[in-house]
C-alpha cells in the first residue's frame, strides 16, 4: 500500500478527491472504487503496484487510431473501478477486488517501465480496470517511462477531478474516454454516476494538449436513437471536430444480458449521423476494414484490417497539403 494523493481530513472521515463522487471514507472502509482504503486516519491506494494482465497489445485495441498508428503498447490495469456498469466487460476486475489484495505481489514502477523497454513498446497503457483509481501509480510509472522515451496512454471513463487530471496532463500523451452517453439518466441508471464530470475532463485533456479519442458503446434500447446520435456528435465537434469517435458495438455481458448485440445497421446509419459534425469517425467491435481518409482529399491514408496497419501518408500528411489531425 502507498498512501493516496488527493483527500482531505475531517474530523471522524476521510474525504478521497480523486473522482468525482467524492467519496466520504470511514475508518477501516473503502471507497466506492474498494481500493482506497482509510488506514489509521490516512488514505491508502492498496493496489499501488499490484499490477494484472500485463501484455503487449496494438495501440488500435484501445482504441486509439490517430496515436501512431501500428504501434506497439505495454498495456496492464489493477482492480477496482469508480463505475458500476450493469454492461461492463471487465467486471471481474472491476468489482471483485480481493479481500487480500494488498498483500499480492508488488511490481515496481521501474519494472513496468523496464518490462515495456525489453518487449519493444512505444507506449505504456493504463487499461482495463478504471486508471483513475490507481492514478498514484500511473503518475510515478508514466514520469519514469517519459524519461525513458515512452509514451503513456489511459482508457478512461472520464470520472476524475480537476486537481488529479492537472496532474495526469504533465504525462500522459493521449486518452480514450468512453462518453457513454449524452443522458444524464443513462449514467445514473447504467454506471451510478453523472454525465458533466465526463464532459469536463474530455475538455480539460483536450485543452491541455493531451490527445483525445472518444468512445460511445451503442446498446439497443438505451442510447440508440438519432436523437441520441446527434447529441454526442454535436457536442463532441464543440470540442473540435477532429476529435476521433469510435461507435462500439454491444455485445451481452454482467448484468445486461437480455438484450442482443448491436445490429451493424444500427452502428452504420449511427456513423452516417455522427459524421455530420465529424472528421473521423469509426465503428469498433465489429471485423473488416477501419480506414482513415483524408478530410480534404478523401485518400485512405490509414489502411486498417483487423489489427494490420498501412500508413499512405508522409508525418501525417496527405499527398495533397492537408494535415491528418493526430500523433504521428
Amino acid at each position: 500500500m502507498k498512501e493516496a494523493l488527493f483527500y482531505s481530513k475531517e474530523l471522524d472521515y476521510l474525504k478521497c478527491e480523486l473522482c468525482a463522487h467524492n467519496c466520504i471514507i470511514k475508518e477501516g472502509k473503502t471507497g466506492l472504487c474498494g481500493v482506497r482504503k482509510n488506514v489509521d486516519g490516512k488514505l491508502f491506494s492498496i493496489s499501488y503496484g499490484r499490477i494484472i494482465s500485463p501484455q503487449m497489445d496494438a495501440i488500435e485495441k484501445k482504441p486509439l487510431y490517430h496515436f501512431f498508428p501500428g504501434s506497439k503498447t505495454f498495456s496492464f490495469g489493477t482492480y477496482g473501478c469508480n463505475f458500476k456498469c450493469v454492461f461492463c466487460q471487465n467486471h471481474h476486475l472491476s468489482y471483485n477486488v480481493p479481500e487480500n489484495y494488498e498483500n499480492y505481489d508488488y511490481t515496481t514502477a521501474q519494472e513496468v517501465v523496464s518490462l515495456a523497454k525489453k518487449f519493444g513498446a512505444h507506449s505504456i497503457a493504463y487499461t482495463y480496470n478504471e486508471p483513475t483509481v490507481f492514478a498514484e501509480f500511473i503518475l510515478e510509472t508514466a514520469r519514469l517511462a517519459k524519461n525513458s522515451g515512452l509514451k503513456n496512454v489511459m482508457v478512461t471513463n472520464g470520472y476524475t477531478n480537476p486537481a488529479p487530471i492537472k496532474e495526469l496532463c504533465l504525462v500522459i500523451d493521449a486518452v480514450n474516454i468512453d462518453l457513454k452517453s449524452f443522458s444524464n439518466t443513462f449514467y445514473s441508471k447504467n454506471c451510478s454516476a453523472k454525465l458533466s464530470p465526463v464532459k469536463q475532463a474530455i475538455e480539460q485533456y483536450h485543452k491541455n494538449g493531451v490527445w483525445v479519442e472518444i468512445t460511445n458503446l451503442v446498446i439497443p434500447g438505451e442510447n440508440d436513437l438519432k436523437k441520441d446520435f446527434e447529441h454526442v456528435a454535436r457536442w463532441i465537434a464543440s470540442v473540435n471536430n477532429s476529435i476521433p469517435l469510435h461507435l462500439t458495438r454491444f455485445y451481452p455481458f454482467h448484468k445486461m444480458v437480455d438484450k442482443l448485440p448491436t445490429p451493424i445497421k444500427t452502428l452504420e446509419y449511427a456513423k452516417e449521423i455522427c459524421s455530420e459534425f465529424l472528421d473521423y469517425v469509426y465503428v469498433g467491435n465489429v471485423s473488416g476494414e477501419h480506414n482513415t481518409f483524408c478530410s480534404n482529399c478523401g485518400k485512405n491514408l490509414i489502411k486498417r484490417s483487423d489489427f494490420s496497419v498501412k500508413t499512405f501518408m508522409r508525418r501525417g500528411e496527405c499527398s495533397c497539403g492537408a494535415k491528418l489531425q493526430g500523433c504521428f
